[in-house]
């Protein structure tokens, strides 16, 4: 009988590690090169390059640029809106940086340098569940 349990767990063990390597796979998201071969820079049209693209969670977004140049901000709508960069929840300056997508909804980013937002500098997306 001894045995016979020991096969049977073992059996279980294999499948979970088989199972869970599977789901690893799966939700391995799809890295977006934001601005394709622009980048993260001044006067793209952003509304354009998200179109035909669809966003969700696991999914990567990289931001290309030159870090004495720009950033990313991570804001709210209205910090998006009005360009505001007083409040923003995360702010990135290495100039290659990769955001992992984590919540489903709405996401705004923008760059926070002079009048660069102004400027067309932003970017908003709308994650998929």
């Amino acid at each position: 009988m001894f045995h016979i349990r020991s096969r049977v767990s073992g059996t279980i063990i294999l499948y979970a590690i088989f199972s869970l390597s599977s789901l690893m796979l799966i939700s391995e998201g799809i890295e977006h090169i934001v601005g394709d071969s622009s980048g993260w820079e001044l006067f793209t049209n952003y509304t354009n390059w998200i179109q035909g693209r669809e966003f969700h969670v696991g999914d990567v977004l990289v931001f290309n640029y030159k870090s004495d140049q720009h950033n990313v901000m991570h804001v709210n709508s209205t910090a998006y809106t009005d360009c505001g960069t007083d409040n923003y929840t995360s702010l990135f300056t290495k100039g290659n940086d990769s955001i992992i997508i984590s919540e489903v909804g709405k996401l705004w980013f923008i760059c926070g340098v002079d009048d660069h937002c102004e400027n067309g500098q932003k970017l908003s997306i709308n994650v998929a569940p």
